[in-house]
Order: C-alpha cells, then sequence, then structure tokens
C-alpha cells in the first residue's frame, strides 16, 4: 500500500462515523500488537517515546532520535501510522517545513501539532497558528501526500483567563480557525467530560480528537456524542512502567517470582508480533 493511500486511509477513518480509539504507541512492538489485533492505525505519544528513553517530552529529544522510532514503528506495519509531533521542531516557517518533509520521508501519514510552547501554559497567538498550520498543508501537498493533520489546543492547560467560560471559548475559537486552515482533525486536550464534549460538538464541525483520562466521557458515550478519534497519549507506557516498578520493588524485597511470571507471554505467544528475519 502506497504512503499516499494509506494517508487517505488514515483520513477516511475520520469520517465514517466510528469512533477511532487509537492506544498510542512509543515501539515497534506496540505498533506490531495493535495492527495484529485489528486495529486500523497506529498513533505514536512524544512523550511516551521520550520518556522510554529517559527523556522529558516537549522536543528535549534530538529531531534525529524521534524520526528514527517513527520510521521503525512504520516499517513494522502495514497500516496508517499518524505520528505526535509535537509543535513541530522548529519556530520558523522553512524549518517547520524541512521537518514536516523529513517526518513523511519515514512513511507516517498523520500528525499531532500543537499550538502551545514548551511548558503548554504559553499559547502561539492564533493567527500565527493558523499561519503553521497552512505551511504544514503546503510542505506535505509538495510531497504529494495528504498528510492528516490533527490540530491541538492546549487552552486547557494555558494560563490567562478569567472563566471556564471564556477558557472554553478560546478553545472553540481555535479549533475552528485550525480547520479552516486545513486541519482534518482538531484535538481540544485537556478536557473530556460529557458536558464539555456536547459543547464542543455542536460548537465545532470538524472531527474531534479526545484524550482519554479517568475523567473522560467512555467510549460508548463518546460514540454516542459524534465524537470522531479518541487516543491515550502516555498512559499505556505509564501504567506499564507503574507495573514495572512493582515488579522492581517486589524483586528488592527478595519477593517471590508470582508478580512476574504471572500472565506472562511465552516465547510462542511472542512470535506472532515479531518480524521475520535480521533488521
Amino acid at each position: 500500500m502506497s504512503q499516499a493511500v494509506k494517508a487517505g486511509q488514515l483520513l477516511s477513518l475520520h469520517n465514517n462515523g466510528k469512533l477511532l480509539i487509537l492506544p498510542n504507541v512509543w515501539n515497534p512492538i506496540g505498533a506490531r500488537m495493535l495492527q495484529a489485533k485489528g486495529y486500523p492505525a497506529v498513533a505514536t505519544a512524544s512523550a511516551a517515546i521520550a520518556e522510554s528513553l529517559g527523556y522529558s517530552d516537549g522536543e528535549q529529544l534530538k529531531l534525529d532520535t524521534m524520526l528514527d522510532m517513527v520510521a521503525r514503528i512504520v516499517r513494522s506495519v502495514d497500516i496508517p501510522v499518524t505520528a505526535d509531533f509535537e509543535a513541530g521542531y522548529s519556530d520558523n516557517i522553512a524549518g517547520l517545513q524541512e521537518n514536516i518533509s523529513r517526518l513523511l520521508d519515514t512513511g507516517a501519514v498523520g500528525i499531532n501539532f500543537e499550538d502551545s510552547f514548551d511548558d503548554s501554559t504559553r499559547l502561539r497567538p492564533i493567527s500565527e497558528q493558523v499561519e503553521r498550520i497552512k505551511a504544514v498543508r503546503e510542505a506535505a501537498d509538495r510531497k504529494g501526500i495528504h498528510l492528516v493533520i490533527n490540530a491541538r489546543a492546549d487552552s486547557f492547560f494555558a494560563e490567562g483567563f478569567a472563566s471556564e467560560e471564556e477558557r472554553i471559548e478560546d478553545v472553540v475559537t481555535r479549533l475552528n480557525a485550525y480547520a479552516q486552515a486545513g486541519a482534518d482533525c482538531v484535538y481540544p486536550v485537556g478536557r473530556g467530560d460529557k458536558e464539555t464534549l456536547q459543547i464542543l460538538r455542536k460548537r465545532i464541525s470538524a472531527p474531534i480528537n479526545v484524550l482519554a483520562t479517568a475523567k473522560t466521557a467512555s467510549l460508548k458515550e463518546m460514540q454516542e456524542l459524534g465524537i470522531n478519534r479518541v487516543s491515550f497519549g502516555p498512559y499505556l507506557f505509564r501504567s506499564l512502567l507503574a507495573k514495572l516498578s512493582e515488579m522492581q520493588d517486589e524483586i528488592l524485597n527478595m519477593g517471590g517470582y508470582g508478580i512476574v511470571m504471572n500472565g506472562i507471554l511465552s516465547g510462542s505467544d511472542m512470535k506472532k508480533y515479531l518480524l521475520e528475519g535480521r533488521e
């Protein structure tokens, strides 16, 4: 399947009336497991990739390192891959477009693209982010790929709002502007309760992506509300890391082997998730 076909396939998954569920991964084995279980697409999580390599999120990894991991994930599966590309690893348009070109060279067909600075408390002006989204679309068009842009608004994390009503207004204004600029999906990260999603769904016509948290509406509720996509950010990785921490503590305290061995996948279980041959 060509990259252009995969891009079209990913785009169609946002408009088929079904909730696109993306349990974000950070390595090839996670992607292979999703494909084997029947998921139609793979999404990476920048925080999970960075943290799995011992670094903080927020473009602290070298761009080359991030691109290498995305390329490895793309090569590991036959289904479309969308990459969390944070703010594009550049503050200027020329650098952003070069980085988008390099991302497309990995075979990825979608991106998350955020509108805040490093700590997520300061937002770019809407007009500036609109120009950046247009630049991303232009760079992808030059490659002949309809890159699926998931434009993220960080208003729910940002400082400077006098009320929740003002904050929601900013989210709505931003996301409608981003969709008009060329985003295929919009991402009001940080709020996923049913009441807020009802407001956003009513006022935003573009497909909406929601981040799943403990306070987020259920998958069935999101399907009923007409939400198009749900992702899990770094939470699968951190949940597994919590389990690893428990195992390490048990071993350190001269405990038993059960915490490690109970429910473990066998070598034969693993084979269906592994590529054959050498790298």
